[in-house]
């Protein structure tokens, strides 16, 4: 790979192919990162990011082509190996064992020291990581199980291992993703200083306005291949985009001003027949303190309800509320005129549809089929049941309409959920939450870790529904999704109730200091 001004890169890929099986992940790939230099990729889900990511932190092997560290071939022959020579890696899904703490999970993965297996360097280590940690202005529970954290904090711990030892390369896929907006410049600014440094930074992420914002080289893989790379100063947020999708689709409905945005819907108005979710008094207790205290809100039907807020102050405890998963200590939570008990088939029933917080984890049954996935939305139904049996190839043809109609990239209705790409995976996840028209829809992070083109199509499914009647209750750590979608009103939670609902035309600065936690009257919370 040729050398820029006689630099030397920290890391380089030449002639990277990468083959699985009949399918081709990476073809003939060059990418190189150099010292202090922040060096961005970009491309849709299923371009080849994370095959690269893979193949440089050790993950993978190429099946073509080679890897150079400082200018010499090497084969990284574990991720272990590649940390060793100084890569690390900041995961989008965290390598994290929720029961173990904070210090804990540092730990894993550190070789011993010369006295064998017991004497890993403890000290050195966790003094390492608490120094990092008091520069980045990070509060850390060092104690606390990991799975007790909000996914926030739980990010900082991964980018906290990623940075022990000598690291001299670093790699962060969407770091910013559960990131207020106060504090996505903090992280910038660190990343900065690590540049500054002499570390080399890969920064991915479908956040055009940031990349444009922070890196000084950006490479574009569009279905394995790169079909750009340019300067930052040299290039716009369009230019890029139409880079990502290509020539036949269009890139302006992704854009706004250099950042994935979408035109908000019309003001919903409300019909003769009420609200089709009511919330009153909602309450879950917690151990110190109440987990949700009090929350008030209704959704008229053709309504986009948004809630921000940093991640960790109760989104996922209302979510749970929502979809039948937990029972509320007290308050009440109707379904049109319909008070479902605590369960998730009863509120499914009652019309509730979710799109969870992380498909993987939540949203999929990873190694079962596409149709086997589909089938958990209707597997009660008659239409596809007779009696104890399912009817498989009523399901199969089902599923095959639903691959057509959400534009699902699978190789057919057998094909595996673990074999999809993050943004056709989210696709699944919608495809079964919106199919059968649902009166409620949760939508938790929605668009978290996709690219440009996956967003704008998940923000087109959800105003399809608005558009049919659906009342949407969005809660999402993505301010801007929040406010180009809600129609009229955005709830702030912070701390388990609500410190202000806005209208989405709010000044950026207060609705930032709702989510800090500076309250705000909450006038008629839950009038529709």
């Amino acid at each position: 790979m040729a050398e820029q001004g006689g630099t030397i890169p920290l890391i380089a890929a030449r002639g990277i192919t990468r083959r699985f099986g009949a399918f081709t992940a990476l073809e003939r790939v060059d990418f190189a990162v150099r010292p202090g230099e922040i060096h961005a990729l970009l491309g849709e889900n299923g371009a080849g990011k994370s095959t690269l990511m893979n193949l440089l932190s050790g993950l993978l092997r190429p099946s073509e082509g080679e890897i150079l560290l400082n200018g010499d071939p090497v084969r990284f022959r574990s991720p272990a190996d590649a940390e060793r020579q100084g890569i690390g890696m900041v995961h989008q899904h965290f390598l994290l064992v929720p029961p173990l703490s904070v210090s804990e999970n540092l730990l894993l993965g550190t070789a011993p020291g010369m006295g064998g297996l017991l004497s890993y360097p403890i000290r050195r280590v966790l003094d390492e990581a608490r120094s990092l940690a008091d520069r980045l202005g990070w509060r850390i529970p060092w104690n606390a199980p990991v799975g007790s954290l909000p996914v926030g904090t739980q990010q900082r711990i991964e980018i906290l291992k990623a940075l022990r030892g000598v690291t001299r390369v670093l790699i962060f896929d969407e770091p910013t993703a559960v990131l207020t907006p106060t504090e996505t410049p903090e992280l910038f600014d660190t990343l900065r200083r690590l540049a500054g440094e002499g570390r080399g930074i890969v920064f991915i992420s479908h956040k055009l306005d940031e990349v444009l914002a922070l890196s000084e080289t950006i490479t574009v893989l569009r279905r394995g291949r790169v079909v750009a790379r340019t300067r930052a100063a040299e290039t716009d947020a369009r230019s890029l985009a139409e880079a990502m999708v290509g020539p036949d689709r269009e890139a302006s409905s992704l854009i706004q001003d250099g950042a994935v945005s979408a035109s908000r819907a019309g003001q919903a108005t409300v019909p003769a027949g009420g609200a089709a979710l009511f919330v009153e008094n909602l309450a879950v207790a917690g151990q110190a303190r109440p987990l949700l205290n009090g929350l008030s809100f209704a959704v008229s039907p053709g309504e986009i309800f948004g809630i921000a807020g940093v991640d960790g102050n109760g989104q996922g405890e209302l979510a749970d509320c929502l979809a039948g998963l937990i029972r509320p200590s007290s308050g009440t939570l109707r379904i049109g005129n319909d008070q479902p008990a605590a369960s998730p088939g009863a509120f499914r029933r009652a019309g509730v549809a979710v799109i969870p917080a992380d498909r993987q984890t939540r949203g999929l049954a990873l190694p079962l089929s596409l149709t086997e996935n589909l089938a958990l939305g209707v597997y009660d139904s008659p239409v596809y049941r007779r009696g104890p049996l399912l009817l498989w190839p009523a399901l199969r043809r089902r599923t095959e309409d639903l691959i057509r109609q959400y534009d699902i990239r699978a190789t057919g209705a057998g094909a595996l959920a673990r074999s999809l790409s993050g943004g056709n995976q989210q696709k699944v996840v919608i495809a079964r939450a919106l199919a059968e028209n649902p009166r409620v829809v949760v939508a938790v992070n929605p668009t978290r870790g996709l690219d440009v083109g996956a967003i704008a199509y998940v923000h087109a499914a959800l105003r399809g529904a608005q558009a049919s009647g659906a009342a949407i209750v969005l809660i999402s750590t993505e301010l801007e999704e929040v406010l180009s979608l809600a129609t009229h009103r955005v709830a702030v939670l912070y701390e388990g109730a609500f410190s202000g609902i806005v209208s989405p035309d709010s000044p950026r600065d207060e609705i930032g200091l709702l989510m800090g936690g500076k309250t705000r009257e909450v006038p008629g919370a839950a009038a529709r």
